[in-house]
């Protein structure tokens, strides 16, 4: 936001010259980006008077001017504005008067410029004649500054400037605002943080306030049919206004901050907004139907055409300010073509409301419309400041538009504001702070940001000795939503007190304690150095992916497929490769292996630990309508073993993944995890899901070559890719506890062999599965060491052989170990219809 310095100073007279304020603001949170000086002292320039003109003999677009300063000869000016004629007061640069120009091949910037005596097409020219932008005060170049015919010939042009309220030269002050600041998007705002750190007075302006009722109330009622969206509407009503030019101090006054002046009325209410920070609206009272005001939001989504000469479409849920007949504004973002001032306006309806400030910024980004006013709602205005802005604006339009204001006001307020207190104890602000600030100072800087605090149980006058910790009762501002808790108060003493003033402690306690390590990221951590140990890359993708390709991956085949069938899309992408939340890691892994193997890597091993996200609701869910999931996902492609002199090159295939994941399920001591096939679905084939206790951990399988996301092979080899719900996963192995070490049995294992006949079609990890399900806590390991097909077996069988080792921390008996095999027997027996091969 941009301050004016000369501005600021109407209300505090704080005695600092701009690089102190410049420091006085930062220091105190209101940090200055940036101070542009606008205009210059303007020493060298005097009031001229034009006696006679006369086309330059060898320039069409040229005049010679005649001008007197007062004192001595007419001096020769040659002037190129069109507007130029005898008669007129100019102001004048002299010759070595330096004035800042624009520069000519960035005319944004300014350019130092000392005047000299100089010859223009064989005239002499001994000066210049002034445009309003070539002496700083504003950026119009229409023409030469024409003052009025009693201005002084000869009499300096800055004195002048001064006697009418206007100043030579100004800065401009660009203040980031933090968005918990509503109070300093004003100049009064800055003023008041400025008058109490320099302990000086703030000088708002005196404003009387009419009361409600009067005259007024009969000219306009006000009906408020949203009172959660409008707290407070407040209208005035000004009558015989004449529209027009705004005088010189009230145009400089915007110019400095970056606004073009319009007209008297609506300058008015941009001058009071950036006054005080309430927003305010102009309407032309003959432009409201039915005198009659109503604040309601829209029930569908319907269009109007508001002041910039665009219509728009605004949704459902929109507050809008409507007459009798029809809607005349977008409430708290902009008004209405159908009811603005125009130059035929001699009666006008003020309004200055509060608007909730989240219904004002849905509007302002659906529509994708921020103004001043929408800046300021969005935030949180003064919710008391309502009328005061109105009465303020009322006044100026009868002092500069000759209006008057009819009596009373219309002030509808549903929803009074109710003042909020907190306690604040000084030992506690004492301990937070660093130092001991007196009680008496410590209500002083309170009091000048609008606090009002009280000792409890003690008189106002009870001086700092009266307690060893006085407790206060703090009454906050209204126009200060960030203060809520003892600690903001704090802070609040902290800043005004000064940061610089707070000495650095000569010693810090640090609590002596050592924090335990967080499991969850212990075991992120373990399982990244596994993969990496055994030659996967880890990579780092974009979580944000087109429309359709998120799309594309929400399959139930994968993780996040599992919780909904919609991806999550950005209501204002910035490119469509940037459209949706990425559904699965695998589109991501897909363009780094293909980028890869674009430049000549032959195999590729990659994985990735990111979240995805679906629309849907789940039980993991911390917003509604919407999961949010963590996955693990490996991928591979090409050559997995190089050649070497026990043989040829081989490609990855699908159990090489599932080797590494089953290795990466051993270590996290998930024992009994099922590969169940799956049918293939889109690009994929060869799918298994993996599942622990009836837990869905995640997906196996392979993408063919030709369907990776920038359709184009991956230079003939499939990927093939495991894609873990690391949520589920991390869940399941820390409820397993800490891994403990045990000592090595002295007792011996018992190995027994199986070879079971199965249908060829039995997954044999299912098979194995279930074998250790069955052999119980004494079947320590379980292995398959030969698989046979044909000879004496029907088509549709194989034999299967495993190893099985049996142990325990004591000598086992022949019994122990023949109940176990006879369970597995069974179980396979019953669930896969497998039988022990003679």
């Amino acid at each position: 936001m941009i301050i004016s310095a000369n501005w600021l100073r109407a209300y505090v007279h704080h005695g600092l010259d701009i690089n102190e304020l410049e420091n006085l603001l930062t220091m105190c949170g209101l940090e200055v980006d940036g101070v542009e000086q606008i205009g210059s002292d303007l020493q060298g320039v005097v009031i001229g008077d034009v006696l006679d003109t006369r086309p330059h003999p060898d320039a069409d677009r040229l005049t010679l001017c005649s001008v007197s300063l007062g004192e001595g000869d007419p001096i020769q000016i040659v002037c190129g504005a069109p507007n130029v004629a005898p008669g007129q007061r100019v102001p004048v640069a002299t010759v070595g008067t330096t004035l800042q120009l624009p520069d000519r091949k960035n005319p944004e910037q300014k350019t130092a410029v000392t005047l000299k005596k100089v010859k223009l097409r064989g005239e002499t020219s001994e000066g210049m004649i002034c445009a309003e932008d070539e002496l700083g005060l504003s950026d119009s170049h229409d023409g030469i500054m024409v003052l009025p015919v009693d201005a002084p010939v000869g009499a300096s042009f800055a004195e002048w400037l001064s006697s009418r309220g206007v100043s030579a030269s100004d800065y401009a002050i660009d203040v980031a605002i933090t968005p918990n600041r509503p109070d300093a998007i004003s100049h009064i705002g800055v003023a008041r943080d400025v008058a109490a750190l320099t302990a000086s007075t703030l000088l708002p302006p005196e404003v009387v306030v009419p009361k409600p009722g009067g005259a007024a109330a009969d000219l306009i009622s006000v009906e408020i049919e949203a009172p959660a969206l409008c707290h407070r509407y407040v209208g005035m009503v000004v009558t015989g206004v004449t529209i027009g030019e705004s005088p010189a101090w009230l145009k400089q006054r915007l110019t400095a901050i970056g606004l073009r002046p319009r007209n008297n009325v609506v300058d008015i209410t941009n001058f009071v907004m950036h006054e005080c920070g309430q927003p305010l609206h102009a309407f032309d009272l003959a432009a409201v139907e039915g005198q009659q005001i109503r604040v309601r939001a829209t029930e569908r989504e319907q269009a109007f055409t508001t002041l910039d000469d665009k219509e728009r479409t605004l949704p459902a849920g929109t507050l809008m300010i409507s007459d009798g007949a029809r809607d005349v504004a977008i409430a708290g973002v902009m008004g209405g073509q159908n009811s603005e001032v125009t130059p035929e306006t001699t009666d006008v309806l003020i309004e200055s409301a509060w608007f909730e400030p989240s219904g004002i910024r849905r509007t302002a980004k659906a529509l994708s419309l921020q103004t001043d006013a929408s800046y300021r709602f969005e935030r949180g205005v003064d919710p008391t400041g309502q009328a005061w802005a109105a009465a303020r604006a009322a006044q100026l339009m009868c002092e500069l538009a000759g209006g008057t204001l009819v009596d009373g006001m219309v002030d509808c307020h549903p929803r009074p504001y109710e003042a909020r207190s907190v306690r604040v104890r000084a030992s506690r602000a004492a301990s937070i702070i660093g130092v001991d600030i007196p009680a008496g100072h410590v209500e002083t800087l309170l009091g000048a940001i609008g606090c009002t605090a009280v000792r409890i149980g003690q008189p106002a006058d009870a001086g700092t000795d009266a307690a060893n910790d006085p407790v206060w009762d703090v009454t906050l501002p209204p126009y200060r939503p960030d203060m809520e808790r003892e600690i903001d108060v704090i802070e609040e003493i902290a800043r005004l007190h000064g940061y610089d003033n707070i000495p650095e402690p000569e010693r810090s306690a640090i609590p002596n304690f050592t924090p335990d390590p967080d499991p969850e990221r212990t075991l992120k951590s373990r399982v990244r150095a596994q993969l990496a140990a055994r030659g996967f890359r880890e990579i780092y993708t974009n979580s944000m992916q087109p429309a359709e390709r998120a799309q594309s991956f929400l399959t139930p085949a994968l993780p996040a497929g599992q919780f909904g069938k919609q991806a999550v899309e950005t209501l204002n992408p910035i490119t469509t490769e940037m459209a949706a939340l990425r559904t699965s890691l695998l589109p991501g892994a897909l363009q780094a292996i293909q980028f890869n193997q674009n430049h000549g890597q032959q195999g590729v091993r990659l994985f990735e630990i990111g979240r995805v996200h679906v629309r849907a609701h789940s039980d993991r869910s911390v917003i509604e309508g919407f999961t949010e999931m963590e996955t693990l996902l490996l991928a591979a492609s090409g050559v997995w073993e190089a050649q070497g002199w026990l043989g040829a090159a081989r490609n990855v295939d699908v159990f090489d993944i599932k080797g590494h994941i089953e290795a990466l399920f051993a270590a996290l001591r998930l024992r009994g995890v099922r590969f169940v096939p799956i049918e293939s679905t889109g690009p994929f084939e060869q799918l298994a899901e993996m599942k622990y206790q009836g837990t869905y951990l995640g997906t196996l399988g392979q993408v063919l070559p030709a369907q990776n996301t920038a359709g184009a092979p991956l230079s003939g080899h499939p990927v093939c890719f495991a894609e873990l719900d690391w949520d589920a996963v991390s869940e399941a192995a820390l409820r397993h506890g800490r891994v403990r070490f045990a000592p090595v049995s002295r007792f011996p294992r018992v190995d027994r062999d199986l070879a079971l006949v199965v249908d060829r079609h039995v997954p044999v990890g299912t098979l194995m599965a279930d074998i250790a399900d069955a052999g119980g806590d004494l079947l320590q390991d379980v292995s398959v060491f030969d698989v046979f097909e044909g000879g004496q077996l029907a088509d549709n069988e194989r034999s299967v052989a495993f190893s099985l080792t049996f142990g325990a921390q004591r000598t086992l008996r022949d019994n122990e170990v023949d109940e176990a095999v006879g369970r597995i027997l069974k179980a396979v027996a019953t669930r896969h219809g497998a039988q022990l091969r003679s």
